[in-house]
Formats: structure tokens, sequence, C-alpha cells
């Protein structure tokens, strides 16, 4: 529902990949401008510039690795909020099922004793919750009685 965060995070290493390259493209130009048998001006001038387009492919694949790290932070805290949401819907879940037990087991004793048997309020509201979809971002919004976070 909220991205497969295995696929981000191959999208993160396809960064860094390509980041990687980025880099071998540059000191690969660096290298071969700067084994150029060629003398002279503009043979200095044009290393100076392969060494500047070299900056500028390193600052590039610096930004690949930017964009990476985002994008595991991202599948991070998506796995994070995940796992928060599963966890609150066990807990509702143990919630309701008590509540349930508890008010089926009062009514096989409709009285005890002389007194009569009446069933908790908070079981009555647990037992006509109505549940968000499994896994959906509702659940961070549930609010029942017992329900800490």
């Amino acid at each position: 529902m909220y991205g497969d965060t295995s696929v981000i995070r191959g999208l993160a290493r396809s960064l860094r990949d390509q980041a990687a390259d980025i880099r071998a493209e540059a000191d690969l130009l660096v290298g071969q401008a700067d084994h150029t048998h060629w003398t002279g001006l503009a043979a200095d001038a044009m290393r100076s510039r392969a060494r500047e387009r070299a900056a500028a492919l390193r600052r590039t694949a610096g930004l690949h690795e930017d964009a990476a790290q985002a994008l595991d932070h991202h599948a991070d805290e998506v796995d994070r909020i995940k796992d928060l949401i599963a966890a609150i819907e066990r807990r509702v879940r143990q919630l309701v099922d008590g509540a349930r037990d508890r008010l089926a087991g009062l009514a096989h004793h409709v009285t005890d004793g002389l007194r009569q048997v009446f069933p908790d309020p908070v079981d009555h509201l647990l037992d006509h919750f109505v549940a968000p979809q499994h896994g959906s971002r509702d659940w961070l919004d549930v609010e029942l009685p017992g329900l800490a976070r």
C-alpha cells in the first residue's frame, strides 16, 4: 500500500552504482587528458577543462549518493510506519477479541446470584468498533480505551 521498500532500496542501489560509474568516468577523463602527449597552451587549457568537467561529474555523483541516501531513509520510514500500523492493528484486535469474549461470557450468565450483571460500556464500545482496512494509515488515528501508544 505504501510502497515496496525492497524496490525503493533497489533504486537507491542503482543510484549508488550510477554514482560509482560517473566517478569512474571522471577519473578516466582526467587520466586520458593528463596522459595526452599534446603540449602547449591549448593542451594545458584542455587539461584544465577536463579537470573542471571531472569535478562537475564528481558533484553529480555526490548528488546521486545524496538521492540514494534519501531513498534509503524514506524506505526506513515506510517500514517504521508499516510496523507501527501493524502493531496498533494487533493491539486493537486483541482488545476487541477480549471484549467480545467477556460479552459472550455475560450472555451465558444473565444474572449472578441476586444482582444483575451488566456489560462493561468499554466492552460494548469495543464490540461495535469498525476497524479500518488491514494495513491502512487510518489505524494511526484509532483511539480506543486501553490502546496505549
